[in-house]
């Protein structure tokens, strides 16, 4: 039975969850060092309770940085079984987190599925639903019902949801006065900016905060507050909308905190590679070091086509500086719903840059890999090699399609490979070339 409602709440009590100890294994922490970090709320192990098939992982900033893969259907895209595949070619290339952000259908059995089978962490976006789930135009809903589409996911198994409680009335009068050149490109925040304007009501995430973090700490829910005003374009980053913004997620963290509900904050967006840092301490330090979720960041506006490369350029920056969580970018962002293939190069694009930035972190193990492949190389030990890629499939496939004539060396050098001249020339062997 347990004594505790969220893994905060038990950490506080110094009670090691069975989550807690299977995240310190993977960490390669003891649960004594990992205790007092999920205690202050530097680390999220986001862990429904109602999620029974979870394989658990924490979130931080001194923890293996995490990936997360946004999913589902829309109108013109609405094959859940295809959204199936992906989610399950998510799991095996090692994402650690699935949003499903469908915004067509019957979205119930999809999520019920999610959390009944999927062992990554689940995300959701409330607000996205809420128009579904009552089939009625954004004006008509109330506030109970945004509420109660909350509490409809936790029940689900949902371990964390984005909810943009950070925008108020303020937020239209900054909107319509700033002159951004962008407004707001969050999906969430526009409908939540869209409904206050239509009903002339206060945001009810931001006025019925404490009954939501009620209900998330029934179910162990962490609210991974959204930034509604992040930056959709360079010019737009780090300006007032953002870093207001940013300074109300701050004071709901304290709140959330309070009442032992965990928390992660979410960030940019589109940001020069020069503002990256600069904006992940500005976040640690006004949020008091929560985990900090990013969207990329997308460091140019005009490689559509090309932006898991500029969100992995970004994340690799954001993640060596402080982010703890990756949120994937697919080629087809901007552009169309991702099909399968784009997914693959989001989260390969993604797990270079975690990885990346683990080794520039020194997080405990995150260059093992790394001198593994170098020994292996050096040994010119193809097998061994594709042991240690990431994309293993990819790398065989490649060098097989272009395979040299001598098996030890690759198309590329041939006899001139360096590797090769090298280990004959130490072991005072005839470097034959011609």
């Amino acid at each position: 039975m347990r004594n505790y409602s969220t893994q905060m709440e038990a950490a506080r009590k110094g009670i090691i969850t069975p989550e807690l100890e299977i995240v310190a294994k993977k960490e390669r922490m003891t649960t004594e060092e990992l205790l007092p970090l999920v205690a202050s709320g530097k680390v999220a192990i986001c862990a429904n309770k109602n999620h029974k098939c979870i394989d658990p992982e924490g979130v931080g900033s001194m923890l293996r940085t995490k990936i997360n893969v946004n999913l589902g259907v829309s109108r013109d895209c609405k094959d859940y079984d295809v959204e199936m595949q992906k989610v399950m070619e998510a799991v095996n290339m090692g994402a650690h987190a699935i949003m499903d952000l469908s915004s067509h259908g019957n979205t119930i059995p999809f999520r019920r599925k999610l959390t009944s089978e999927c062992p990554a962490m689940i995300g959701t976006v409330p607000v996205y639903d809420s128009v579904i789930h009552y089939q009625r135009d954004l004006d008509t809903l109330t506030a109970k019902d945004f509420i109660d589409v909350v509490r409809l996911h936790a029940q689900d198994g949902v371990d964390f949801v984005t909810l943009h409680c950070g925008i108020t009335r303020k937020t239209i009068d900054q909107i319509r006065n700033h002159k951004r050149k962008m407004n707001i490109v969050s999906r969430g925040g526009s409908l939540v900016f869209a409904w206050m304007c239509m009903t002339g009501e206060e945001n009810p995430f931001y006025e019925y905060y404490d009954e939501i973090l009620d209900i998330c700490r029934e179910y162990d829910v962490t609210i991974s507050l959204g930034d509604a005003c992040r930056p959709g374009c360079l010019a737009d980053a780090t300006d007032v909308c953002q870093i207001e913004e940013l300074v109300r997620l701050g004071e709901l963290t304290k709140r959330a905190w309070e009442k032992d509900v965990q928390v992660m904050v979410e960030g940019p967006g589109h940001v020069p590679l020069d503002q990256v840092e600069a904006n992940m301490k500005v976040q640690q330090s006004i949020c008091q070091g929560a985990p900090f979720y990013v969207l990329g960041p997308i460091v140019t506006d005009v490689a559509p086509g090309y932006d898991h490369i500029t969100s992995a350029i970004g994340g690799a920056v954001a993640a060596m500086s402080g982010a703890a969580f990756l949120c994937y970018v697919t080629p087809a962002e901007h552009l169309a719903l991702p099909n399968l293939e784009d997914v693959k190069q989001g989260i390969m694009a993604s797990k270079i840059a975690a990885h990346a930035a683990d080794i520039a972190k020194g997080v405990r193990g995150a260059r093992e890999i790394d001198d593994k492949m170098a020994d292996a190389r050096r040994k010119l030990d193809w097998e061994a090699q594709w042991e240690c890629a990431m994309d293993p499939e990819t790398a065989k496939r490649i060098w097989n399609e272009r395979k040299p004539e001598h098996e030890d060396t690759c198309s590329m050098c041939g006899k001139f490979c360096a590797v090769r001249s090298m280990n004959k020339a130490l072991a005072g062997e005839h470097i034959d070339i011609l």
